[in-house]
């Protein structure tokens, strides 16, 4: 599966600096009931998620529709439920993520 590369830089993310360069300046993310603006909201929430559940995301599957990139994933961490397949469903804008969304 070949994914849209800001889609390949958010999985492949080491640290973040590096997520934060796959989303355009005044992107948003919206995860587990929060909305987070902005780069610096988007690297914070990336850095606290990372410190509390220590989880990696297997994508799994690809789908295009409208401008939108949605990717079935395994994300496997310190959570209950471990690992589970949640949806992450990308609006792209040229060679950035403009917004993301989170969930089951």
């Amino acid at each position: 599966m070949t994914l849209p590369p800001p889609v390949a830089a958010y999985f492949s993310a080491r640290d973040d600096a590096a997520l934060a360069a796959a989303f355009a300046p005044d992107s948003e993310v919206r995860d587990e009931g929060e909305t987070h603006r902005g780069i610096a909201a988007i690297r914070a929430w990336w850095l606290a998620a990372k410190a509390k559940y220590n989880h990696t995301a297997e994508p799994l599957e690809l789908r295009e529709t409208d401008g939108t990139a949605v990717v079935r994933a395994r994300v496997t961490g310190d959570f209950p439920g471990s690992p589970a397949v949640l949806h992450f469903a990308f609006g792209l804008e040229g060679d950035r993520i403009r917004d993301l969304r989170i969930g089951a």
